[in-house]
């Protein structure tokens, strides 16, 4: 009798040291997800805070269409007013979207400024060009590293048996950055 007291004992502190390990574990990965989803924000904001001085110095230079800056303008607005939250899909569509919006906008003043030949070679063109180009790659690298991040702890929080242990203790899958419908089809680039 005392025997079997100690085994359910010794089983009783395996199965705790294993909930105990498993928590801190999913805390580890929970967090470096929110991390990374911080870092895929700092790259919303650098794109938002350059922006608007990249746009300016492009358009001391030339002086082209008001509309294509109005739209910047406001999609810079909707993108800003939308940033923050917590990692949920919902909130990962609806900043995508608006970053989206932004994207296009800013993609739409290379369109501009390749109709004004003379333009396209100066140094503000290029540091244009370049910075648009860099804070892509960077919004794309944030949404890498966070979807490994997601991957890592979806991994933990889905397989055996830490799938027990993460229901037990409330850990649930995450969702990643995917591609909008439509992303596998090409753009088509028009000049007026």
């Amino acid at each position: 009798m005392k025997r079997s007291g100690l085994i359910l004992v010794a089983v009783l502190a395996v199965i705790g040291i294993y909930f105990l390990v498993s928590y801190n574990s999913f805390v580890k990965k929970d967090e470096k997800v929110r991390q990374q989803w911080s870092e895929v924000q700092n790259t919303y904001q650098r794109r938002l805070d350059l922006t608007p001085n990249l746009v300016s110095t492009v358009k001391g230079i030339a002086g082209f269409e008001q509309s294509t800056l109005v739209a910047i303008a406001e999609a810079r607005g909707r993108a800003q007013q939308g940033l923050g939250g917590e990692p949920t899909p919902e909130n990962y569509n609806r900043q995508s979207d608006l970053q989206d919006s932004l994207a296009a906008a800013s993609n739409r003043i290379i369109a501009v400024i390749e109709r004004y030949p003379t333009l396209k070679g100066t140094e503000a063109y290029r540091g244009l060009q370049t910075q648009l180009e860099g804070n892509e790659r960077r919004i794309k690298v944030a949404r890498n590293d966070f979807n490994a991040a997601v991957a890592v702890y979806n991994s933990a929080v889905r397989s055996f048996p830490g799938n027990i242990a993460a229901g037990v203790l409330g850990f649930k899958p995450r969702e990643g950055f995917q591609a909008v419908a439509g992303a596998d089809q090409n753009v088509a680039i028009k000049f007026r």
